[in-house]
């Protein structure tokens, strides 16, 4: 009698694993094109809980192919500095994917990268999200524009959005761009950014910064004039538990069979796994 019954739950399980969808198929998907777009709000609160702070969104721009444990860590490390500084309320971050026009060696085609991040957050995190605009860009679009185009889905062209309040108005939600040392390190060299752009980005927006290992943020920020000038609206998020991953080395141990397991999260190896990327 055991043996029949374990034979019908086993059979059970086949047929269950048959006709389950697989992960990557059931999380929802962004439109492929432009004429398909919207800009996603899922995660987005309709409310503030402390209106006397000034609402804020974070933005992450960069290639993400793949997206790492690392990526999502430097979201949580920078609500943790957010909210030990006590002066905003944290509404949602958002992932921002490079189009193919950024031609870097090794990046995944842009649906495969946004792909990826979605699979990366919609069960990990319930405050990101990815928007695809930037990816379907048939131009290399700057940071400082894409940027704009969060301000003006969020707030509006003329800042007629925002956040609701209690009494009916709109309050301006402030947006600001989330980098590593080694993107903030970029912008003092000569050539790199253009200084409008600079101006735009730091005075505008204003950038939070992930300190990487080994350096020292507020060193090479005392020995350049701008970011010196614009530190106000700087934050340095500290990583008191460094992780070095990189889409670089992740890129490098699928080329060469090595196990990617925990440097990223299952979803995305299964997905990198069924597209045969970078190999």
């Amino acid at each position: 009698m055991d043996e029949e019954l374990d034979e019908a739950h086993s059979q059970q399980d086949m047929d269950t694993a048959k006709t389950r969808t697989p992960f990557f198929q059931s999380v929802p998907r962004q439109g492929e094109t432009m004429d398909t777009y919207t800009f996603p709000r899922h995660r987005l609160p309709t409310y503030m809980h402390d209106e006397d702070k000034i609402p804020l969104i974070i933005v992450a721009c960069g290639s993400f192919s793949p997206p790492t444990y690392l990526h999502l860590r430097m979201f949580e490390m920078a609500k943790d500095q957010v909210i030990e500084s006590g002066n905003y309320e944290l509404l949602a971050g958002y992932y921002s994917p490079v189009s193919d026009q950024y031609k870097k060696e090794g990046l995944a085609k842009a649906v495969h990268r946004v792909r990826m991040c979605e699979l990366a957050v919609e069960r990990s995190s319930n405050w990101l999200m990815v928007d695809a605009w930037e990816s379907l860009q048939g131009e290399y679009q700057r940071t400082a524009v894409v940027l704009d185009h969060f301000a003006t889905e969020i707030n509006g062209k003329n800042g007629e959005r925002g956040i609701q309040l209690r009494d009916g108005s709109y309050k301006p939600i402030k947006i600001m761009l989330l980098a590593g040392g080694d993107l903030i390190q970029s912008m003092g060299e000569p050539g790199v950014w253009a200084e409008e752009d600079l101006r735009h980005i730091l005075g505008e927006f204003g950038c939070l910064i992930v300190e990487r290992t080994g350096a020292d943020v507020w060193s090479f920020l005392l020995s350049h004039d701008l970011l010196w000038h614009f530190r106000r609206n700087l934050i340095v998020v500290k990583q008191t538990i460094y992780n070095d991953i990189s889409s670089t080395k992740v890129r490098l141990f699928v080329r060469r069979g090595y196990s990617i397991k925990y440097l990223l999260p299952n979803s995305v190896i299964q997905y990198i796994e069924q597209n045969g990327l970078y190999r």
